[in-house]
């Protein structure tokens, strides 16, 4: 519960408690504290029986924490696989799926098993003037032009204007 107080931020709190509370009443004050917290805890064990009992014999495995989204998320999805969630996850594969894309746009073969993404849908792309073709036969969309040709208007971007 307070995993995530430091021994100096514990050091404090004693000193804070000292100072608040006082020497003479701190050891009361300490013992009114853990009753109370004792007495929390018990409430909370006889309110988890009574639902228990109360829900019967078919509910006997039930726990409260999977009552938790994450873990009745996790619990679900994760460890009872029964939608092969596994097995989709493991067939995406979306560096592989990028790769075929950009080897459609540039006009290479993607992989040598010949997929259908890679070679069936490829992009054919004319020779434009004043641009290099690539191995492919398409232009270098990557490759800045040279120059422009005679009586060409430079490129117009909206975004820039």
């Amino acid at each position: 519960m307070f995993n995530d107080i430091g021994a100096l931020e514990l050091v404090a709190l004693v000193i804070l408690a000292v100072l608040v509370f006082g020497p003479e009443k701190l050891p009361k004050v300490i013992q009114d504290t853990s009753r109370f917290i004792r007495k929390i805890r018990d409430f909370s064990e006889n309110a988890k029986a009574d639902i228990r009992s109360e829900l019967g014999p078919e509910f006997k495995d039930f726990e409260f924490d999977d009552l938790n989204p994450k873990n009745f998320v996790r619990k679900q999805l994760l460890e009872n696989d029964e939608l092969g969630i596994k097995e989709i996850r493991s067939s995406l594969d979306l560096r592989k799926e990028m790769n075929e894309v950009a080897d459609a746009v540039n006009g290479r073969d993607g992989d040598a098993s010949g997929g259908d993404s890679a070679s069936g849908s490829r992009l054919s792309l004319e020779k434009s003037p004043g641009g290099t073709g690539s191995a492919g036969g398409g232009p270098d969309l990557l490759r800045k032009r040279d120059g422009l040709e005679p009586g060409e208007r430079p490129p117009f971007d909206v975004d820039a204007t």
